[in-house]
């Protein structure tokens, strides 16, 4: 047991965690039923605590303490005194080290033990008893950090909404296999600097680096024991954080630096961050932090009840985001990534957890009204999954406006369009124009609907055409885990084939669907490696395999099939930037005229004649044109669409999902549409760039779309009067 020493200066309440003014650190935490809080202070192995004093002030339930001459790499941890009753949600245990909520960088790894538990792990009364030993030698250490850093006039991309196209990927799943990155830095921030990736990035055209939780993550006791681990990070151990294992040179700088080389190149960041539960579990996981210095207040508690934790996130415990410290902290942590990370955005894990209030999910909840009016975090992109597991969990289209939402909505029915099921041509219509059913109201912008047919939580979008069933074995769970509702095919044959008519159908799906994607208005989300045809075998739930299954096989690119699929992405892409029509903010209606006696958008079928009530309501339908028509210079206006003589942008999608080839006759008036998309030009060939002149173009107003295909049109030199 360390000596115990003088006590400190008072120092200040705020702000909290451990602040370093160039002459000694100011330490300050929360506890609102605490009744001593103790600094304890370690040696640089982390091993040996060798100061420990008792924090001298409680100021409005923090507790703070000033101390001259500690410097950048001390590192503590904190001991909470209070009441242990479980039965009243009090669990306070000063034989276990607790990190500090703000601890801005990590030394160390939590090595798992029973001593981590504040019961006796084994015994018969479960949490209702009580742990003497003491868990330091088993718990990280927070770190002491000086925040300086010139950023040599770094500014933020700014992308407009519009324009962004997100790119969704893991910090280790990129870069572990990524050529022309030194071994030491693959898996870490230092390769989201290394010009390969930054080079791929800006080819394909993508704008936003959506990056899988980067905050510090606690490995599972249980992953662990099976040889496993915590791969996708939705385990957070710290909200301030970075994950140790993703900084190569240990500094906080190599995270800074990755950021500006991104936006040097106009690419933003965006983080996926987890403020709906914490790597505690449930009232019977360890304790590590949050629980020992206020369980009572950071967990959301049974009514009557308060020994167990309301698990609405399926983790085992839920962050009470309806109380003030509890909003404080996470809009601190947010602003922090910002401000000191230059965050350009957050992607929210679970956020109808975080807009839940004690009558259900609120629009109006406290969290989202104290986001949406901060002066910094109202001005970054935010984007919501908009479920849970608990009551009323599933949000998709209600959260407040300026906050846009993942839409699982426009994953399926893209998926059961193109994989020929019945009765999906209306379904797909309203995803095409930005799922107004769901977003349009209380002026929200068409942007507001984050479209994605694949993501990290699912099948690859290869994998996606050639499994009619999960292969999750390697998971330890007997197959169990993932879900079993896919709304994939094989197409005929059950994982890779050397059937050239299978892998003929597969690529003109894969493709049909990435043109959906890129085509329809709304924010596309692109599953990072999708481009060149990554897959995970069949594993639609790889959360826990940090290895070859997850990371990029980057030697696909250097395939003819890899390099023609990369070259067909970046073409979408880049057709999505060149036209208004496809990524336009305000939801596109018929009652808008961008030309004279055209509607901006039409609906038709094969023959060229509008879709009809009864058209839409033919179960069989499997063939649609849409027609869309904006104007360039004001894309993007909330007002009149059009003016004179303003270049518009046309275009017209048709959309093939039967098993043979059909004929479009275009609609009137007859335009001088040209090929810009096929989703069957690319089949079998190599990455040359696209020649639109060998392009299958439209003959007296009519043209064939291939079976399980599609075709954007584009009209040259449309002017308004």
């Amino acid at each position: 047991m360390a000596r115990t020493l003088p006590a400190m200066q008072p120092g200040s309440a705020y702000p909290l965690g451990a602040c370093y003014d160039g002459a000694g650190t100011n330490f300050a935490v929360f506890s609102a039923h605490a009744v001593k809080v103790e600094l304890c202070l370690f040696d640089a192995s982390g091993r040996h605590e060798v100061a420990r004093y008792t924090l001298p002030e409680c100021t409005n339930e923090i507790w703070h303490g000033y101390l001259p001459n500690v410097h950048p790499g001390t590192l503590y941890g904190y001991r909470a005194y209070g009441p242990y009753r479980p039965e009243d949600g009090h669990r306070f245990n000063p034989n276990k080290l607790l990190l500090d909520p703000y601890a801005r960088q990590l030394h160390g790894a939590v090595r798992w033990s029973d001593a981590l538990y504040g019961y006796r792990y084994n015994s018969p009364q479960r949490d209702l008893s009580f742990d003497r030993r003491d868990s330091a030698p088993n718990m990280p250490k927070g770190v002491v950090v000086d925040s300086a850093f010139n950023w040599h006039g770094d500014a933020p991309p700014s992308v407009p909404w519009e324009k962004t196209v997100i790119y969704e990927a893991h910090v280790r799943g990129l870069s572990m296999r990524a050529p022309h990155v030194a071994p030491k830095e693959r898996g870490t921030f230092a390769a989201l600097a290394n010009p390969y990736l930054i080079e791929h990035f800006t080819r394909l055209g993508i704008t936003a680096l959506e990056l899988l939780p980067v905050h510090a993550i606690l490995q599972d006791r249980r992953l662990v024991n099976a040889g496993l681990s915590n791969y996708w990070g939705y385990n957070t151990l710290s909200f301030f954080a970075p994950e140790p294992r993703y900084l190569a040179d240990g500094t906080l700088n190599e995270m800074r630096h990755a950021i500006r080389q991104l936006h040097a190149a106009g690419i933003e960041v965006i983080l996926d961050v987890v403020y709906n539960h914490t790597c505690e579990e449930s009232e019977l996981g360890p304790t590590l932090s949050w629980r020992g210095l206020d369980n009572a207040t950071y967990y959301r508690l049974h009514a009557g009840n308060y020994r167990h934790l309301v698990n609405d996130t399926g983790c085992g415990n839920t962050l009470a985001l309806s109380h003030p410290r509890v909003i404080h902290m996470v809009m601190d942590s947010l602003r922090y990534w910002v401000q000191e990370f230059h965050v350009d955005g957050f992607r929210f894990d679970l956020g109808a957890t975080l807009g839940r209030e004690q009558h259900g999910f609120d629009p109006g909840a406290g969290f989202f009204d104290a986001m949406m009016q901060d002066p910094v975090l109202s001005r970054v992109k935010l984007i919501s999954e908009p479920w849970d597991l608990g009551p009323g969990g599933y949000q998709v289209g209600n959260h407040p406006a300026g906050i846009a939402e993942w839409n699982d909505r426009f994953r399926d029915h893209v998926r059961c369009f193109w994989r020929g099921d019945v009765a999906m041509r209306g379904a797909v219509a309203a995803r095409l124009l930005g799922s107004a059913d769901m977003f349009n109201h209380h002026r929200r912008r068409a942007w507001s609907s984050i479209n994605f047919v694949t993501a990290h939580d699912g099948f690859t979008l290869n994998d996606l055409v050639s499994y009619s069933q999960k292969y999750n074995l390697a998971n330890g769970e007997d197959n169990r885990d993932g879900s079993n509702d896919n709304k994939s095919c094989n197409w005929g044959v059950e994982g890779p084939t050397g059937d050239a008519q299978v892998n003929a159908t597969r690529d003109k799906i894969r493709r049909a669907m990435l043109m959906t994607l890129m085509f329809s208005n709304g924010t596309p989300m692109l599953l990072g490696g999708d481009e060149f045809g990554r897959t995970q075998h069949g594993n639609n739930n790889a959360y826990c395999q940090d290895n070859e299954l997850s990371w990029f096989d980057w030697s696909l690119l250097e395939t003819d099939a890899g390099r023609a699929l990369f070259d067909f992405t970046r073409r979408c892409i880049a057709a999505r930037m060149r036209h208004a029509s496809l990524r336009g903010t305000r939801f596109l209606t018929a009652s808008f005229r961008t030309l004279q006696g055209v509607p901006d958008i039409g609906w038709f079928d094969e023959t060229g004649h509008e879709m009809t009530q009864d058209r839409w309501n033919f179960a069989e339908g499997r063939l649609l044109a849409l027609r869309r028509l904006a104007s360039e210079r004001h894309a993007g206006s909330a007002g009149s669409p059009g003016t004179t003589g303003a270049l518009v942008s046309a275009t017209l999608l048709l959309l093939n999902a039967f098993s043979e080839d059909r004929e479009f006759v275009l609609p009137q008036p007859v335009m001088a549409w040209r090929t810009v998309i096929d989703a069957a030009e690319a089949v079998g060939t190599t990455a040359q760039d696209f020649d639109p002149s060998g392009a299958r173009q439209p003959k007296r107003n009519r043209i064939v779309v291939a079976a399980h295909s599609a075709i954007l049109l584009e009209a040259d030199h449309v002017h308004a009067p």
